[in-house]
C-alpha cells in the first residue's frame, strides 16, 4: 500500500495544512466537501491540494509529515514551489 504526505492551502496560500493518508483522492475530496464542518481545514477553507509525495510505508509518511511540520513557513513554501511553482490545485489531475 502507498501512503502520501500532502499539503493543502487556502485560496490565498496564507494558510496551509499538512496531512498523511493512504487514499489521496478520497482524503482531499473530504477536505473539499468540508465533511467535518468544525475541522481546521473547513474553518479556514483550506482545500486546495498544492503538494504531495508518496511513501512506501505509513511509518515513513508519518516521519516525513513530522519533519515538514517542524520546518519554518519559508521552507514549507519552497517545498511546495519545487513541485508546484504556481501553487495550482493538483486535485483534478489526480482524477484523470
Amino acid at each position: 500500500m502507498q501512503y502520501y504526505v500532502y499539503i493543502l492551502a487556502n485560496a490565498t496560500n496564507a494558510v496551509i495544512y499538512i496531512g498523511v493518508t493512504n487514499d489521496l483522492v478520497r482524503r482531499v475530496h473530504e477536505h473539499k466537501a468540508h465533511i467535518d464542518s468544525d475541522s481546521f481545514t473547513a474553518r479556514y477553507r483550506v482545500d486546495r491540494l498544492v503538494y504531495y509525495e508518496p511513501h512506501a510505508s505509513v511509518e515513513a509518511a508519518i516521519s516525513r509529515e513530522k519533519q515538514i511540520k517542524g520546518w519554518n513557513r519559508r521552507r514549507k513554501d519552497a517545498l511546495v514551489a519545487s513541485m508546484n511553482p504556481g501553487w495550482v490545485d493538483l486535485y483534478n489531475g489526480l482524477l484523470q
